[in-house]
């Protein structure tokens, strides 16, 4: 008889393209086996019943930012990682702008790396940075294991993560396109946002749906038909994060069918937060691109109905409780980023599964098989079957909980999902076949992950 670590029994196995209730025997951090229909005859060192739950591959958040090294007192690695273990999460990509240093060069990669190997106890990928600076580095960046680069179009925010101009982005498509890498941008028009910005504080309007105005639609429009032109003279694939809008998508999807290699991610604060929430919540709302109306909500669910939407991922953007903070009524001070990583699963459940009718499968598509398979991670992460590394997420689609602030892992337990009602919960995780997570409770400390 068959000895595994761990056999995980009767649950409903969810993939990309099916359901199926059987069991998964785990060796070594790898699915081994999969039985459909009749119990695997085996024994294990440990085994989880998991009948009446459904196991889901273990989710790839791509777009995150831990700020580590530098900058832990607005999130680091260890916090982070125990936010995304309760939520399903096992594996995520982080962004480079908002640690110091940078990740920037190979130095500032190095670095990354070595806190993530002591802190996080998911899997950990990184972005590089492509900024007016770098250009030279781009190669030893790739060479070191980054799964992309990233770009603002506009001022992140960060002084020491400059936003590329024209030149710089051109450039750098081309070196980014002979690599066989790619570039993801934050799409928002500079001359749009700074105009509308500058004219709304000169009137002294600076309310929520007023900093919202100045960030309007168009400006994702423009910029992201700037960069697929640039794309297409270069070469270059190209990812659009955070669309705000189905009108956005659908400027992708165009390129798309004209041949162009382009992919586009939503946020789940897009598919369940509106303006309103930014006036009722205050900052802990507010993000850029901004939130939109009740009919914007809508349309983007239609968008991922309907296979327009590629990825979705949390863009986790802590800060500091005081950051957050809308000072005299002035929405534009307060830092712009949603504190959401551990709730995409229950969003997706709640708003897209229950509410709307979105498959199961179609979720697995979105957060883990299309991530994986879009930054060269599948069939290793983002599916489950035999070979495959055993990032497990087990869910109780039967159980609803109300968000509390107690049970958030952030280093600030802070987010505009606190008092939401949530079906569908998370019970365990598994990363490389390690129980991580499990009722509540986290059950690894720091240490290595592969």
């Amino acid at each position: 008889m068959s000895k595994y670590d761990v056999l995980i029994r009767n649950g409903h196995i969810v993939t990309e393209h099916s359901i199926v209730q059987g069991d998964i025997a785990i060796k070594h951090g790898k699915i081994t086996d999969i039985m459909v229909g009749k119990p695997l005859n085996a024994e294990a060192e440990s085994e989880i019943d998991a009948k009446g739950l459904h196991v889901f591959p273990g989710l790839i958040d791509s777009h995150v930012h831990f700020n580590e090294p530098g900058r832990t007192e607005w999130e680091g690695l260890e916090t982070g990682s125990r936010g995304l273990a309760a939520g399903g999460i096992t594996s995520f990509i982080d962004m480079p702008l908002n640690s110091t240093p940078p990740t920037i060069n190979r130095k500032n990669l190095a670095l990354k790396k070595a806190a993530a190997d002591r802190k996080s106890i998911v899997n950990a990928r990184f972005w590089g940075g492509l900024v007016p600076e770098n250009l030279n580095d781009l190669r030893d960046l790739f060479e070191d294991g980054v799964l992309g680069f990233k770009a603002f179009m506009s001022p992140s925010g960060i002084a020491d993560f400059n936003h590329v101009d024209d030149v710089t982005i051109y450039k750098g498509m081309k070196e980014i396109a002979k690599l066989g890498s790619l570039l993801a941008v934050h799409a928002e028009s500079t001359v749009i946002c700074e105009q509308l910005a500058q004219e709304k504080i000169a009137e002294g309007k600076t309310s929520a749906r007023d900093f919202t105005a100045s960030r309007p639609i168009i400006s994702e429009i423009e910029a992201v038909r700037r960069i697929i032109t640039y794309a297409e003279a270069t070469g270059c694939k190209l990812h659009i994060v955070h669309a705000s809008s189905r009108k956005v998508v659908e400027v992708i999807n165009e390129a798309k069918q004209r041949g162009v290699d382009v992919t586009v991610e939503t946020c789940p604060h897009y598919l369940s937060l509106t303006v309103k929430d930014l006036e009722e919540k205050g900052g802990i709302a507010k993000c850029c691109p901004p939130l939109r109306d009740d009919s914007e909500v809508e349309d983007l669910w239609k968008a991922v109905a309907n296979g327009e939407i590629d990825v979705i991922a949390s863009d986790h953007s802590p800060a500091p409780p005081h950051m957050k903070e809308i000072k005299n009524g002035d929405y534009f001070n307060a830092w712009g980023g949603i504190s959401g990583a551990q709730s995409t699963l229950n969003i997706l459940l709640t708003e897209g599964h229950f509410k709307r009718g979105l498959p199961l499968e179609k979720i697995a598509q979105l957060t883990a098989a299309n991530p994986a398979k879009l930054f060269g991670m599948f069939p290793n992460k983002g599916t489950i079957k035999a070979g495959s590394d055993a990032d497990l997420a087990i869910v109780n689609l039967n159980e609803s909980f109300d968000l509390q602030k107690e049970d958030l892992f952030y280093r600030h337990q802070q987010s505009p999902y606190i008092g939401k009602t949530f079906k569908g919960k998370v019970m365990t995780t598994l990363v490389n076949g390690e129980v991580v997570f499990h009722n509540g409770e986290i059950k690894k400390e720091m240490g290595r992950t592969r």
